[in-house]
């Protein structure tokens, strides 16, 4: 009983020192990471993590449903995507044709309605929401500098710094020193989807390369970007998509958007907003409909037109804010996240194609076009086809 009890005492003593090296070494947003992470059996973020923190509340308003198309899933899912969603785990697989539903499966307890992480998908939103704000006159141009927001930013650092733009953190073009990692529990990345105080994260950060030069995909650009437009606007920006985008749009659920701690109130903007498939899928038809809705222009067309073109013509795979993807004389682009969740659009053939899920599939990479989107792309178009 002695030898447990000095053990005991030994194993407090140990789990209290290493408390207080996080603290003196201010990794203790791991303490975090650990409670609402590692400890549930997952090495990354999740689907209905969301629970787990902190969350603004964006309200709908007059819900309008996505109408049934008039062959509303007559066809069957093909065996390659029924075998897709068995090895990804997806949970919602939806294909919108001429602005109606005309397909649409819900796997692993989710339905139409039920709330998943959006991860990324997120950044699409903000760079909607920068749009709006040079469309509202809040901010001037693409072209006006960071620094005239966040002028503690380019505080002691050197003139890289105050060249770099609002249109640089959308383009993902910062130049600054963000490291792109999920998995690892010291990488920034870690630190800004556990840390209690992201302003604190980004102000940290350094201007390594010439800003607005080429493209480095980096979480960082967009959580700053949504810094520059709280300043800019003087509104939260769960307030400013509530209002810019999300009633207007006539979303049916109301949704969440997490932000890093109650007392700081910042939205984790580069990723993180708790929706569902349909109400995802707004957001690329109004990219679609050049950001016309029910006949009032919610965003401005000019700025639709050049985010859903590559900025730089050797990264042809990102506009500002969107991804983009030439495929067997398609020109798609999407809103994509970590573990597979995309929404898809060929302006073209007016079609949206919604997938969301707990896997990308093997390789799982980051910023890449991982093989199964083109999986979903191709199986949408087999069963389309034979409607027609």
């Amino acid at each position: 009983m002695k030898f447990l009890k000095k053990i005991l005492k030994w194993v407090i003593i140990i789990f209290g020192l290493l408390i207080i090296t996080l603290y003196l070494t201010d990794t203790d947003y791991l303490l975090k990471a650990v409670r609402t992470i590692y400890f549930k059996g997952y090495t990354t973020a999740y689907l209905e993590d969301y629970k787990e923190f902190d969350n603004a509340v964006i309200e709908n308003n007059m819900p309008q449903p996505w109408p049934n198309h008039k062959d509303y899933n007559t066809v069957e899912a093909t065996e390659t995507l029924k075998e897709i969603h068995k090895q990804n785990g997806t949970i919602a697989y939806v294909i919108i044709k001429n602005d109606s539903i005309w397909y649409e499966s819900y796997y692993d307890g989710f339905d139409e309605n039920a709330k998943s992480n959006s991860f990324s998908m997120a950044k699409s939103y903000v760079s909607a929401l920068l749009g709006k704000a040079i469309m509202d006159g809040y901010i001037k141009n693409l072209d006006q500098p960071v620094c005239d927001f966040i002028p503690e930013f380019c505080e002691g650092k050197d003139d890289k710094a105050k060249k770099m733009t609002v249109g640089d953190l959308s383009s993902m073009a910062s130049g600054t020193n963000w490291d792109e990692r999920y998995y690892s529990p010291f990488s920034i990345t870690t630190r800004a989807y556990f840390d209690d105080d992201l302003d604190k994260v980004m102000l940290g950060l350094d201007v390594v390369r010439e800003p607005g030069t080429s493209y480095k995909y980096a979480s960082g650009d967009t959580q700053m970007l949504a810094m520059v437009l709280e300043r800019a606007t003087g509104k939260k920006l769960y307030d400013y998509l509530t209002e810019s985008f999300w009633k207007p749009l006539n979303s049916e659920n109301a949704t969440l958007w997490q932000v890093d701690s109650e007392d700081h109130d910042m939205v984790k903007a580069y990723c993180c907003i708790a929706s569902n498939a349909k109400d995802f899928a707004r957001m690329g038809k109004l990219y679609k409909d050049y950001g016309k809705r029910n006949g009032q222009q919610l965003l401005d067309s000019s700025f639709i037109a050049k985010s859903i073109k590559p900025r730089f013509p050797e990264s042809p795979e990102y506009g500002y804010g969107w991804w983009l993807k030439k495929m067997n004389g398609k020109s798609f682009f999407m809103m994509r996240g970590h573990l597979g969740q995309y929404v898809i659009v060929e302006p073209n053939d007016n079609v949206i194609i919604v997938r969301l899920g707990h896997s990308k599939g093997p390789g799982d990479a980051i910023a890449t076009f991982t093989p199964d989107i083109t999986t979903y792309i191709e199986e949408a178009y087999t069963m389309l086809n034979k409607t027609e």
